[in-house]
């Protein structure tokens, strides 16, 4: 039996890419999932559906706009009501997108800061009990860019650091009982709306060991969190191939 067996993983932002890789990892190791989604509904219940055949009444999606604080409740309630509880909380729900400055309007900044770091402040409020009774943990994806700003990303850059802190304050806030951590990818998954392939060759050229990285090595971290470190909290593990020392 794996340290996860039968808890508990709530996952925002889950049916696809970086997310879905998650869920995956995580049901592998026993765990029940509940995938979050906010308009990705057909992605949600296919892979709801392909954990379920693995394992039965594993998995369920549940649809919350985050932006919406009215919805962190609901979610939280739905994870507890169908498996009894709720052990791990993992905020990846995340906009990304250029900002240029001069040209910044106010919906990107409530877009961008709502995502990046009002959605996993509150939700993780809204959690908390759950995540006490069961001495639970929240992961938060961070990014490199929370120290490091990205040309043109100055809001993304702004709410990423943000969360950086909030991780920080919440291990401080909630412990003993919950840890609080946060994963900080480099060159791991590219936007889906695509970059040059001549930044990209930049970005990996930069990095230590001189290549991108893959979900899965995101996920190894998750699971590392999990399940084997039960006496770290309020860290952030950057998972970048050496990209923060060689910028």
């Amino acid at each position: 039996m794996s340290a996860l067996t039968d808890k508990c993983v709530l996952l925002t932002g889950a049916a696809k890419r970086l997310g879905a890789a998650l869920a995956h990892a995580a049901h592998a190791e026993g765990a029940n999932v509940v995938i979050h989604y906010h308009q990705s509904r057909k992605q949600a219940d296919e892979l709801c559906a392909s954990l379920n055949a693995i394992r039965a009444k594993s998995a369920v999606a549940v649809q919350a706009n985050l932006l919406d604080t009215a919805s962190h409740a609901p979610l939280v309630n739905a994870a507890s009501a169908t498996f009894g509880r709720l052990d791990v909380l993992v905020n990846n729900a995340s906009t990304f997108y250029p900002t240029p400055f001069g040209q910044i309007t106010e919906a990107q900044w409530q877009d961008l800061v709502g995502s990046n770091l009002k959605a996993p402040l509150f939700l993780a409020q809204a959690a908390a009990p759950a995540l006490k009774a069961s001495r639970g943990l929240i992961i938060n994806l961070v990014d490199i860019h929370a120290q490091r700003p990205l040309p043109n990303h100055t809001v993304y850059c702004i709410a990423k650091a943000g969360m950086l802190m909030l991780t920080k304050s919440l291990a401080r806030e909630l412990g003993p009982e919950i840890r609080v951590n946060g994963i900080a990818p480099g060159p791991v998954m590219w936007p889906e709306n695509g970059i040059e392939q001549t930044l990209k060759d930049e970005i990996i050229s930069r990095t230590a060991l001189k290549r991108s990285g893959s979900e899965e090595d995101i996920a190894r971290t998750a699971l590392f969190f999990m399940k084997d470190a039960p006496y770290i909290t309020g860290q952030i593990l950057s998972v970048d191939g050496g990209r923060s020392i060689g910028w």
